[in-house]
Formats: C-alpha cells, sequence, structure tokens
C-alpha cells in the first residue's frame, strides 16, 4: 500500500479532476455535468447532515487527484436506531488502478462509518462490472439481498 496517499474531502477546486475521473468509460461513458453544475450539486453536499466527497492524492502533490468516493452517513428508526452508511461513486484513474488507492479510500470510509457507529456499509456496483466485484470481496464484502433500480427520467 502507498504510504504517500492522502484521502481528504474534496473542495470546490477538486471538481474538475473528480469530473475527470466519472469520464472515464467505466463510469459515466464520458457523459459528465459542466464544472458550473457540479459546483451548484456540491454546494448542496453542505445542506445534508453527512454526505461528503473524498478525494486520494499524494501528500507532497494534494492538488493532483487520482481516486473518489461520495460517502453518505444515515440515521435510521430501525435497528434501534443504529445509523447506515453507503458510499457511491467509486473511482480510481485507469492509470493509477492497482496500487492500493481504491483499498485506501474503502478502508477510509468503513473508518469512518465505524466511527459513526453505523452497523453496516453499503454500496451498489454494476452487475457487468466483474473487477469490481472481486475487488470489493477482497475487502470483506458480501452480496447481500439483492438491488432493485426503476428509470425516473
Amino acid at each position: 500500500m502507498n504510504h504517500d496517499i492522502l484521502i481528504r474531502e474534496a473542495q470546490k477546486d477538486d471538481l474538475p479532476f473528480v469530473l475527470n475521473l466519472y469520464a472515464q468509460p467505466d463510469m459515466d461513458k464520458g457523459q459528465v455535468l459542466s464544472v458550473e453544475k457540479a459546483q451548484e450539486i456540491f454546494e448542496l453536499f453542505s445542506h445534508y447532515p453527512n454526505y461528503r466527497l473524498f478525494v486520494a492524492v499524494t501528500k507532497n502533490q494534494p492538488e493532483v487527484i487520482f481516486g473518489t468516493f461520495a460517502l453518505l452517513i444515515m440515521n435510521n428508526l430501525a435497528h434501534m436506531g443504529s445509523s447506515s452508511a453507503i458510499v457511491e461513486d467509486v473511482v480510481v484513474s485507469k492509470n493509477h488502478q492497482g496500487q492500493g488507492i481504491g483499498q485506501m479510500m474503502m478502508f477510509h470510509a468503513m473508518e469512518l462509518a465505524r466511527n459513526a457507529q453505523c452497523y453496516k456499509l453499503i454500496l451498489s456496483s454494476n452487475h457487468k462490472r466483474q473487477k469490481a466485484h472481486d475487488f470489493y470481496r477482497k475487502l470483506g464484502f458480501s452480496e447481500h439481498g439483492l438491488s432493485f433500480h426503476v428509470d425516473l427520467i
């Protein structure tokens, strides 16, 4: 694992680099928001109690972003009031995959969820992404139930 990597909360100035990561074929097939629209949505994050965007950078070049993920920690009335966490939009640049960056990001998400006393951390992954599924399994994630969605737009 690369100890020069730092996981930090994203800043507004990071958004062009995050959008570039999302443009990878495995993520959003090259289609991304404009920087202006991303900044607008990023501002909305501050109104959520526990929704944050994170980036993976090197300690000596904190402006160079290699990976990103979003983490939402939700309060629940069920499960005796235990919180749960959802990780979304996990991506590492193609040139930096296989270097432990994704693992560091997921361990960071797990630690934040643990510290928030979440009873679980969940994510969803497209059924076609077998390589990603193998990666998550190696980190201790297991398949649980089924994921359903309905297209609304």
